[in-house]
């Protein structure tokens, strides 16, 4: 048996010591919110937050967790769907496809944490997800929109 802190609950689950935390969260947990894109972590799809910081969960297995840390998903960020990011997202109508945009959300928010006014040059170096739907003005735009209104 092992337990994870997922969005301020313990949970607890059987999975092997080598299971990607991503499979644990969509499989064991039924949170889908974070999606299996590359497997690699390139594209993004699979970004939680492990102690705040945006992490590709497709590649980081169980046995790198003690259970401590704080894992936030995209069902965790803000249960009444008011973070600014989300608040900007839906603004700004950014998602198309919409497949990418947990993953990004999660990647903007702890970019904004960490650097509440990002640069563009910020954005760029630290907004790595992959958007087949090419929606990366609007993401730096509503970036921009979410630390003008914290």
């Amino acid at each position: 048996m092992a337990r994870l802190n997922v969005n301020g609950k313990v949970r607890e689950f059987e999975a092997e010591p080598d299971t990607p935390l991503l499979w644990v969260l969509r499989e064991q947990l039924g949170l889908t919110g974070t999606k299996y894109g590359c497997g690699i972590a390139q594209c993004g799809a699979c970004t939680v937050h492990v102690d705040g910081t945006a992490t590709r969960s497709c590649v980081r297995p169980l046995s790198t967790l003690s259970g401590d840390e704080k894992i936030v998903t995209i069902e965790g960020l803000s249960p009444e769907g008011d973070h600014p990011v989300q608040v900007a997202w839906a603004k700004l109508d950014v998602p198309q496809c919409g497949f990418c945009q947990c993953g990004m959300l999660m990647a903007a928010a702890a970019l904004l944490k960490e650097k509440p006014k990002p640069t563009d040059a910020d954005i760029d170096a630290t907004i790595t997800n992959i958007c087949r739907c090419g929606t990366y003005n609007r993401v730096r735009a509503a970036i921009k929109l979410a630390a003008s209104q914290a």
